[in-house]
């Protein structure tokens, strides 16, 4: 199988900087956002530091080049090694912090893919989010480590409450903010024609899950990112925004066009990607 990305990121409508980081690494199957927060300096350092150290963690972790994902039972070694990466980087950040009282508070949320043996294996902490497109359904892999969240896990407001509430930006748990970080972790297989997508708030605060799964299925890929940013600018774009969108494809075939070609005109091979196909088994 070939792992195909893209990516955008902004700055959005009401900040002056960006202190979301983002990494695409094909070389490694490691595909990493992190929105920072704790001021100008802090965020910045935070989430770029949170990325820096997951690359380093996993390039040097020499995961062997295998199918299987180990014995029955026990934890994939890809799986371990984002955990341990995840806590290393929690460990540096909130350090750091501490030496330096400008970058006091500082953390990041970090939503971390990594394909290897067959598999993807996630890693997340904070509101950034992954979601899966597979046989034209939608399923969000990752859950919110926010206050409003939890409200909404205890019955105390509505979905639609927790849509326009005030404090969506409070988040309960983050990479930094404390030396020792629970990180949630799942591995599950990959299968040709899955579709990941990796963001930020700042993109998940504007846009439902039914807009994306309707994007997906009849958008170019490569026009997906910076149509998503588009979105979330026009709809306010009061937060940084980025995207990192994931294709699992087919290794046998000719890359189809994901740009300029229209949805149901004659693809050029010399190009990348068409919409989503059904998954193959």
């Amino acid at each position: 199988m070939r792992i195909l990305s893209w990516v955008q990121t902004d700055v959005g409508q009401k900040r002056d900087h960006n202190e979301d980081s983002y990494l695409a690494a094909p070389e490694i199957g490691l595909y990493v956002v992190a929105d920072g927060m704790g001021g100008h300096a802090g965020g910045d350092q935070a989430s770029s530091i949170a990325v820096t150290l997951m690359n380093e963690g996993v390039g040097k972790a020499g995961l062997p080049a295998q199918r299987t994902a180990g014995a029955p039972g026990e934890e994939p070694p890809a799986l371990r090694v984002l955990r341990e990466a995840s806590r290393h980087a929690g460990e540096v950040i909130f350090d750091m912090a501490q030496q330096n009282p400008h970058l006091a508070g500082m953390g990041t949320t970090l939503t971390a893919l990594l394909f290897h043996g067959g598999r993807v294996h996630m890693a997340h902490v904070g509101d950034s989010r992954a979601y899966l497109f597979r046989d034209g359904r939608i399923e969000q892999l990752t859950e919110d480590h926010s206050w409003i969240n939890e409200q909404v896990k205890a019955g105390l407001i509505t979905d639609e409450e927790a849509r326009h509430s005030k404090f969506k930006h409070i988040i309960t748990r983050s990479v930094g903010f404390e030396r020792d970080v629970a990180v949630d972790v799942m591995s599950l297989p990959v299968l040709m024609g899955d579709c990941y997508l990796m963001c930020s708030d700042g993109l998940s605060n504007y846009v439902e899950n039914d807009e994306l799964s309707q994007m997906v299925t009849s958008t170019y890929f490569g026009r997906i990112p910076q149509q998503l940013v588009d979105i979330a600018n026009e709809r306010g774009g009061d937060d940084n925004i980025t995207v990192v969108l994931v294709y699992v494809a087919n290794d046998s075939g000719p890359a189809r066009s994901t740009d300029m070609t229209p949805p149901g005109a004659a693809a050029n091979p010399n190009r990348d990607l068409a919409p989503l196909p059904p998954a193959e088994d």
